[in-house]
């Protein structure tokens, strides 16, 4: 039986995403006669090209990792079958999340732990599907949906209008319509350059909407649902089409009388650190998903090798492998009940992996500084 799954979470880059089927039915928005393939064919490629393989986003994205179970099942320790088993799982549903969401184009709600890799799955679907850079929205408790939307500064064209009709009078400008330069005064946010049309889905995090005002998942339903939204300051013009900045550098667009329909529903992963809980018809929208905590040694050594072999050089690697599989161990133990998190051991094994690095003494109250707990409640 051939393979559903378009992601996979530790493969290549691949083009699995163009055999993504039609979505269902009621999940269908701008009709195909209404798309002018070739313009988003072409935008699509000046998407692609903002890519760079040297990026912090695109190596974060390269270095997420999940836990597959071997293929010979006998390898595993019988003593720690039960245990591993438990986290193939939960990775599998984490990867099975996902894929449900791709394929019913419905935002992605991930919960988990602080530094247990949520914003990193964002980075790593954009990585494998080829969807060119995330775009990405961070949420505060001043957050409204209009920040991600778009912002408009109505100050800086009032003093512009101003100034231009002064020069008009003095006969220093032509005559001109003043609201034909609108454009210029307004910038699509991430969420609103989510949802413009688009060739393939783009990937859209919003990270710790937990974090968020009350209102704001209520505010996101009708945008999830309809799948577009209307810009007031352009509907009110005479002007039919008016083009934008938007949140890719260097990429403008054409927004059609003040209004704005996906072609492709994005893919949207919110993140939350589980602080709050959420409404009813806000759940029921999302696909829901938990991270699983990396606190098995193999699966440690698998996200460090990507994060830090290629950096170090495979002599200088192999030298560090002693220190480094024992701070993994180290690691481990201090998570048995204890709340820390996977970036706090790989800032460890960057200190503790230099040719230059700190001596017995410096190692273990360092150990201690950087592996403290993130209860704030506790300071130890």
């Amino acid at each position: 039986m051939t393979d559903w799954k378009i992601f996979y979470g530790n493969r290549e880059p691949h083009h699995a995403i163009k055999t993504l089927p039609d979505p269902p039915s009621w999940r269908q928005f701008k009709r195909h006669q209404d798309v002018n393939e070739k313009a988003l064919k072409s935008r699509w490629q000046k998407t692609l090209n903002l890519v760079k393989e040297d990026s912090r986003d695109y190596q974060r994205g390269k270095s997420f990792r999940v836990l597959y179970p071997p293929q010979n099942r006998d390898t595993i320790d019988p003593d720690t079958q039960g245990k591993k088993a438990k986290i193939y799982q939960a990775y599998k549903e984490l990867i099975e999340g996902v894929n449900a969401a791709i394929y019913l184009r419905r935002p992605l709600l991930v919960t988990g732990r602080p530094g247990s890799g949520k914003t990193s799955l964002a980075y790593a679907i954009a990585y494998e599907l080829q969807l060119g850079p995330i775009l990405a929205w961070s949420i505060t408790t001043r957050t409204s949906l209009q920040n991600g939307l778009y912002n408009y500064d109505a100050i800086a064209r009032l003093q512009n209008l101003q100034l231009l009709k002064l020069k008009q009078e003095l006969g220093q400008a032509p005559p001109q319509q003043l609201e034909e330069n609108i454009g210029q005064y307004l910038q699509l946010g991430a969420v609103g350059t989510a949802f413009l049309p688009s060739y393939h889905p783009r990937v859209l995090l919003i990270d710790e909407i937990d974090k968020s005002d009350i209102n704001l998942p209520n505010d996101l339903l009708n945008l999830f649902e309809e799948g577009g939204y209307s810009i007031p300051e352009l509907e009110r013009l005479q002007t039919p089409s008016v083009t934008v900045r938007t949140a890719d550098p260097g990429l403008d667009t054409e927004i059609q009388r003040g209004q704005v329909q996906c072609t492709k529903f994005p893919i949207v992963v919110m993140t939350s650190n589980g602080e709050r809980d959420f409404p009813p018809a806000f759940l029921r929208r999302c696909i829901r998903v938990r991270m699983p905590e990396p606190n098995d040694a193999e699966f440690l050594s698998e996200v460090v090798n990507a994060h830090f072999a290629k950096e170090l050089g495979e002599q200088h690697w192999q030298q560090a492998q002693g220190t480094i599989n024992q701070l993994i161990q180290d690691f481990v133990q201090q998570q048995q009940g204890k709340d820390v998190a996977t970036d706090q051991l790989l800032s460890t094994i960057y200190l503790f992996s230099r040719q230059v690095q700190p001596d017995a003494m410096d190692q273990d109250s360092l150990k201690q500084l950087l592996l403290k707990r993130l209860d704030s409640a506790v300071d130890q």
